[in-house]
């Protein structure tokens, strides 16, 4: 059962338990550069973003927010834009009314908006911009740069203690984020941001870490929690500990909307988180974004490359015609599986469960290949022109059950 939150507007975008746990993304692009921060968000929606942020680090990148917004918005990508804060959000919003304007959401961390005496007063100033343009904004802790009078205090409180209730440092760590990040939002409200114009995270990238924290944000308000992992590192690595940290809390019923912190390798789209964070809540029965495609691992019986060839192109099949069917109104497509299997093993079987299904027959792999549509076979390919036929038949399938 999914924990009950309060739902917050960002944008035309409903985040909270009342409405599905939405995808969002991040550029990695100079925001000052207006036209390569335009074609990524682009990129980022196409993929499935429902929420893009970017980096507002100085003047020259504020002033290029509501030139950002503008081209989006005219070529018909009215995506919710957020902007992300360290160390000078109060001046930047204040010199900069029109990104302040321009904005949807502002992401704060407590724990980089001043030091000392300053730390309340330019946290004041962000909340009293969000109040002003009636924005919300994400209180985001963060391991890396928590708010070190709040580790201070716990754990000089930690070690008062008798020698046997002592909790470990990574213990106090999280108490720490959790704390931070609780009474962030109880200063922004007594500072007049109302309760629906707040979203929780505390991230980090230990995944043992980032479960404790959020289970303990989870039960002790009602904010939605944007979940995530910071820093989740390259390729399958950042995949694993994405998904393994991201899909518990899912589970427990926690998480309003989920980012992939991927660091991506020169040659990789920036796409690929949004793919990630999709795949995440489609595997874990949350939302479906595309047809599902079942096939084997290979092994002895299977010899020629063929399966996997059937299997690639019938995957990038459905990714790309998917945004077609949705633009036509086509619904339920996305909750349909189709088989693409090696062997008469499991093959037949796997085939018959699935909406469509291919089943080859293994070894060499060029006699017949028996097709099933709902469980039934419905005729046999054979030769090289059998991806185009069973691509062809997908097609048909979904004109015919979702059109």
């Amino acid at each position: 059962m999914r924990r009950e939150s309060l739902s917050v507007n960002v944008g035309g975008v409903l985040i909270g338990s009342k409405h599905p746990i939405c995808v969002q993304s991040m550029t990695n692009t100079a925001t000052s550069d207006v036209d390569g921060t335009v074609k990524q968000i682009k990129e980022l929606v196409d993929a499935g973003s429902e929420l893009v942020r970017v980096t507002v680090m100085n003047d020259s990148f504020a002033e290029a927010v509501p030139l950002i917004k503008k081209r989006l918005v005219d070529a018909g990508y009215d995506v919710p834009l957020i902007g992300d804060f360290h160390f000078n959000g109060h001046l930047l919003l204040d010199r900069n009314p029109s990104c302040a304007k321009a904005l949807d959401k502002y992401r704060i961390n407590p724990g980089n908006v001043g030091l000392g005496e300053k730390h309340d007063a330019n946290f004041k100033a962000i909340i009293e911009k969000a109040i002003e343009y009636d924005k919300p904004v994400r209180i985001g802790v963060n391991a890396g740069s928590l708010d070190q009078s709040v580790l201070t205090r716990l754990m000089d409180a930690n070690t008062a203690l008798p020698y046997e209730e002592q909790k470990d440092s990574e213990a106090v760590l999280v108490d720490a984020m959790v704390a931070s990040a609780l009474e962030s939002a109880k200063a922004a409200e007594s500072y007049g941001l109302s309760s629906e114009r707040i979203i929780l995270s505390a991230k980090v990238s230990n995944v043992p870490q980032l479960i404790a924290a959020y289970t303990q944000l989870a039960s002790s308000c009602k904010y939605p929690l944007h979940l995530g992992l910071t820093e989740a590192g390259l390729g399958t690595k950042g995949i694993v500990a994405s998904t393994a940290g991201i899909s518990h809390l899912l589970q427990l019923g926690i998480g309003d909307t989920i980012r992939v912190s991927l660091t991506p390798t020169p040659s990789s789209p920036r796409t690929t988180e949004v793919e990630v964070a999709q795949q995440i809540l489609q595997l874990n029965g949350i939302r479906n974004f595309m047809p599902t495609v079942t096939s084997c691992p290979g092994c002895g019986r299977t010899t020629s490359t063929v399966f996997q060839e059937i299997a690639e192109e019938v995957t990038s099949f459905l990714k790309e015609r998917s945004p077609e069917w949705k633009k036509k109104g086509y619904s339920g497509f996305e909750s349909m599986t189709v088989a693409i299997m090696g062997c008469i093993v499991n093959g037949p079987g796997e085939s018959k469960e699935s909406n469509i299904g291919l089943s080859l027959p293994g070894a060499g792999e060029n006699p017949t290949s028996p097709v099933f549509v709902d469980g039934k076979q419905v005729c046999v390919l054979k030769g090289e022109g059998r991806i185009t036929d069973f691509k062809r038949m997908i097609e048909e399938y979904v004109v015919e059950k979702y059109g």
